[in-house]
C-alpha cells in the first residue's frame, strides 16, 4: 500500500478494503476524508469529496448500468443540486434530498417529454409544467406525480382547458376554450363533462371574468419557477380582470384565445393526448362582444352525463340579460351550491363560536360505564350525556376534527322555506343546521323514542343525529345547531336531487329557477325507479317502520330526500372507464376499439354486482352502519356495486343502491302508456333518506290545514293528519319505486 503525507497532515493512499471495495484518496485517521475515489465490488464508482467516511460535497457517481449523477452529496446521500442521467436517456437537473428529487428541477424523459417544476420525494408535487413530445402542455398543480389541483391543459390544436384536476383527470369546475372561438363552462368528473354547463358558439359574447389560474405564468409553457417579473405579470392580469368585470372594458382588456366548437366531449389519456378531437370549421374574432352585437342564439345551456350530451337548450338574449349578463356566470359556476366561509364572511364569527363550542363540549365528555339506557339519561337534567355518535360508530375525535379542524365550514343555500342556515364540514361528512327553539324542543321530546328506534333498526332511513349544540353570542342571542350525517357524502356525482313529500300543492319548481344545484320537488319528478325485488321489499318494510315511528310522535312535513347518480346511457356509451381498464388487464397501448369492447363485455348495464366477500378494495360510505341487503341479481348474496372507471361500493339500504330509471310523464301520479320504441332508460345509483322530522301536527298546522282546505283539495296539501300524511307518503313512493313487470 502506497501513501504520502499531505500539507494538512491527512494521508493520501490507496487501499483495498476487507469487503473487496477499493478506495484511493485522502484519509483522516482510518476513514476517508477529503478528495478520493471509491469503487464498489459491483463496479459502481464515486469520485468526489468525503467527510469522515461520508460522501459530502461535490462529486460524480457512475453505476455499472450506465446511469450517472454529478452534483452535491451530503452525509452519504445525493442531497443538494445536481444532474442525473438515466440508462434510458432521461436527464434530471435540479434539487435533491436524501437520494430523491426534491425541490425545483427539470426532467427530460426518454420519450422527449419534459417536466419543469416542483418535486417532492421523487415525484412532481406542487406547481409545474409538463410538455409532451407532441406539443401538448399542462401547467398547474401536481400531487404525487399526477395532475391534481388547479391547472391548464393546452393542446397542440389550440384548445385550452382551465379546470380543477384530480389524479391526472379534469375533475371539478372549469372552462374549455376551443381553437374555433367556442367556449364551454361547466363541470368535469374524472375527465368527462358531467352536469350542467353553458356552451358559447363562435361569435357569442364570452364572460369577461373567466378567472386567470394562479398556476399560470404565461400561456407558452414557461417554467413554474417564475421570476419576480413574471409574478408581477400575474398580479397585473388579476387587476385587469377586476377592471374588466367592474367597468365592463371588454373590448379593450379581454382577448380570449381562439377555440373550437366543442359539440362533442373532450377525452384524453394520461399522456395529455386527445382521445377524440373536436372539429369545427367555424372561426371568430378574439373579442368579447357588446350586448348589442349579439342578435341571435349563440349560447346554450347543456347537461352532460359522464361525457354524453343528454340535454341542450338555447339561451336567448333576454334570459342572458336577466341573469346579470354572462359576466358573473363563471363566478357563480365556481362557487356552486356552497361557499367556503372565510374571514370577513357574514357567518365567520358564528362558525368560530360553533367550532369552539363543539371542541369544548365534545372534549369534556368522559366515557361512562357501559350499561342499559334509562329514562333519566335523557332530558335537561340528565346526569350523563347519552352519546348517539357511539351507536352510529362515529369516533368523537373524528367528529371534532371534521367540524373543528383547521379548515373552514361551507355554507349551503337552504333548500327549504324554514329559514334555517345549513353548513357542511370540509370533508362533507356532516351537515350542520340551525334550529328554531320549537324544533329543539320537539327533538329533545322525541329523543328517547328516537334512540330506541334507531337502535332497533340499524337500516333506518330517518335522519341520523350526531349532536345538538347551543351557543350564546354577544348580546345574549342564542343559536341552536343540530349535526346530522350528509347522505350525499359520496365519490359519485349527484346529478339530480328531489325532496319528495307525496303532496302536490306547491310541489313544483319554476323552470327558470332550476339549475344543477336545485333540489326539485314531487311534481318535477319525471322518472320511476326499478330496483332489485329483495331491495324493494326491504326498502318499503323500513319506510313503513320509520313512518310508524314518526306518526307515533305526531310528526308531519317530513320528506324523502332522493339523490340520483346517472350512468352513461348504453346507446351513447363513451369511453368512460378507459382509465380503469389497466386493472382489468388492458394496457394503455391497447387499441381503443378493443378497450370499448372489453368495457361492454364486463358491464353491459353500466355497473356490476359482485359478491361482497370477493377480494378487492371497497369504498365505504362515511356513515354506513346498517346490515347489507341481499340481491336477487347477485344470487341472493350480499353484494358490492362495481362502477367501471370509478370504484367498488358497499351496497346498503338507501346507500349506493343500483337501479334502472325510466323516463315517464312529468307527474308520476299520472298513468301513461308509452311506446316501447321510445322508452328512455338509464342505469342509476340512488341515495335516499327521510329528512325534516321536527315538525309536529300542532294547532298552527291544524289551522293551516283548515284554511288551505277552503281553496285546495284537502288531500293535496302538506299539512294533514299524521296518519293520512304517512299513508299518502308511502303510497306516493310506491309509484316512484314500482314493482317490476
Amino acid at each position: 500500500m502506497a501513501h504520502a503525507e499531505t500539507s494538512k497532515g491527512s494521508i493520501q493512499r490507496g487501499n483495498t478494503l476487507p469487503n473487496g471495495d477499493i478506495y484511493v484518496g485522502s484519509f483522516d485517521g482510518l476513514v476517508p476524508h477529503g478528495p478520493g475515489k471509491y469503487m464498489w465490488t459491483d463496479g459502481a464508482l464515486y469520485d468526489g469529496e468525503w467527510d469522515k467516511s461520508k460522501m459530502t460535497g461535490r462529486g460524480l457517481i457512475q453505476w455499472p448500468s450506465g446511469a450517472s449523477y454529478e452534483g452535491d452529496f451530503r452525509g452519504g446521500f445525493i442531497d443538494g443540486t445536481g444532474t442525473f442521467k438515466g440508462v434510458d436517456g432521461s436527464v434530471y437537473k435540479g434539487s435533491w434530498r436524501m437520494n430523491k428529487k426534491h425541490g425545483i428541477g427539470t426532467m427530460v424523459y426518454s420519450n422527449s417529454d419534459i417536466y419543469e417544476g416542483l418535486w417532492n420525494e421523487g415525484l412532481p408535487d406542487g406547481l409545474g409544467t409538463y410538455t409532451w413530445a407532441d406539443g401538448n402542455i399542462y401547467t398547474g398543480r401536481w400531487k404525487s406525480g399526477k395532475m391534481s389541483g388547479r391547472g391548464v391543459m393546452q393542446w397542440i390544436n389550440g384548445d385550452t382547458l382551465d379546470c380543477n384536476w384530480l389524479n391526472g383527470l379534469a375533475h371539478g369546475k372549469g372552462y374549455c376554450k376551443y381553437a374555433s372561438g367556442a367556449c364551454y363552462i361547466g363541470t368535469w368528473d374524472r375527465g368527462l363533462k358531467d352536469g350542467h354547463g353553458v356552451f358559447y358558439e363562435p361569435g357569442s359574447k364570452l364572460p369577461c371574468n373567466l378567472e386567470v389560474s394562479d398556476c399560470l405564468t404565461s400561456h407558452d409553457g414557461t417554467s413554474a419557477s417564475s421570476s419576480s417579473n413574471e409574478k408581477i405579470t400575474i398580479g397585473l392580469l388579476f387587476l385587469l380582470q377586476k377592471l374588466c368585470k367592474n367597468w365592463r372594458l371588454r373590448s379593450f382588456l379581454h382577448r380570449p384565445r381562439r377555440i373550437s366548437n366543442g359539440t362533442t366531449p373532450i377525452f384524453y389519456d394520461n399522456s395529455g393526448n386527445h382521445l377524440r378531437q373536436d372539429v369545427s370549421s367555424k372561426s371568430a374574432d378574439d373579442q368579447c362582444l357588446q350586448d348589442d352585437e349579439v342578435d341571435k342564439d349563440l349560447v346554450y345551456g347543456r347537461e352532460y352525463v359522464q361525457g354524453v350530451l343528454v340535454n341542450e337548450q338555447p339561451r336567448n338574449k333576454d334570459s342572458r340579460m336577466s341573469d346579470i349578463a354572462q359576466e358573473n356566470m363563471w363566478e357563480k359556476q365556481a362557487r356552486g351550491p356552497m361557499e367556503t366561509i372565510y374571514k370577513g364572511h357574514r357567518s365567520y364569527y358564528l362558525m368560530l363560536n360553533l367550532q369552539l363550542g363543539i371542541r369544548y363540549t365534545v372534549g369534556k365528555i368522559t366515557p361512562v360505564p357501559l350499561r342499559e339506557v334509562r329514562s333519566n339519561d335523557f332530558g335537561p337534567r340528565a346526569r350523563i350525556k347519552m352519546n348517539l355518535r357511539e351507536m352510529f360508530h362515529i369516533d368523537a375525535a373524528d367528529y371534532m376534527m371534521s367540524i373543528c379542524g383547521g379548515d373552514s365550514l361551507k355554507e349551503l343555500s337552504s333548500p327549504g322555506k324554514s329559514g334555517s342556515i345549513f353548513y357542511l364540514s370540509q370533508d362533507e361528512r356532516f351537515v350542520i343546521k340551525t334550529l328554531r327553539k320549537t324544533e329543539l324542543k320537539i327533538l329533545l321530546k322525541m329523543l328517547p323514542k328516537y334512540y330506541n328506534h334507531v337502535k332497533a333498526y340499524d337500516n333506518t332511513l330517518i335522519t341520523k343525529f350526531f349532536g345538538v349544540h347551543r351557543i350564546t353570542l354577544k348580546g345574549g342571542r342564542k343559536v341552536r345547531f343540530v349535526v346530522m350525517g350528509n347522505m350525499f357524502c359520496t365519490e359519485l356525482r349527484i346529478h339530480r336531487k328531489y325532496d319528495l313529500k307525496g303532496s302536490t300543492q306547491g310541489r313544483s319548481t319554476k323552470k327558470q329557477n332550476i339549475n344543477e344545484n336545485t333540489t326539485l320537488k314531487d311534481l318535477d319528478l319525471s322518472y320511476v325507479f326499478h330496483v332489485d325485488k329483495p331491495w324493494r321489499d326491504a326498502l318499503f318494510r323500513q319506510i313503513a317502520l320509520d313512518c310508524m315511528f314518526l306518526e307515533s310522535q305526531s310528526i308531519i312535513d317530513y320528506s324523502m330526500l332522493l339523490g340520483i347518480h346517472f350512468r352513461a346511457p348504453n346507446h351513447l356509451r363513451s369511453i368512460t372507464s378507459y382509465h380503469a381498464l389497466e386493472s382489468s388487464g388492458i394496457s394503455p397501448q391497447t387499441d381503443y376499439s378493443v378497450a370499448l369492447h372489453h368495457e361492454e363485455k364486463i358491464s353491459s348495464k353500466g355497473f356490476l354486482l359482485v359478491a361482497a366477500n370477493e377480494p378487492g378494495p371497497t369504498v365505504r360510505g362515511s356513515h354506513i352502519r346498517g346490515s347489507m341487503v341481499r340481491a336477487a341479481e347477485g344470487g341472493y348474496e350480499e353484494v358490492d356495486l362495481v362502477l367501471p372507471g370509478t370504484g367498488r361500493f358497499r351496497v346498503q339500504l338507501g346507500v349506493n343502491m343500483p337501479a334502472r330509471a325510466r323516463k315517464v310523464h312529468e307527474d308520476v301520479n299520472v298513468e301513461v302508456v308509452e311506446n316501447v320504441d321510445t322508452i328512455e332508460e338509464y342505469d342509476v345509483v340512488l341515495y335516499l333518506g327521510i329528512i325534516d322530522i321536527l315538525q309536529e301536527y300542532n294547532v298552527s298546522k291544524r289551522v293551516e290545514h283548515a284554511v288551505k282546505s277552503l281553496k285546495f283539495d284537502p288531500l293535496s296539501i302538506s299539512a294533514v293528519d299524521p296518519n293520512l300524511y304517512s299513508r299518502r307518503f308511502v303510497s306516493f313512493l310506491e309509484k316512484v319505486f314500482p314493482e317490476r313487470d
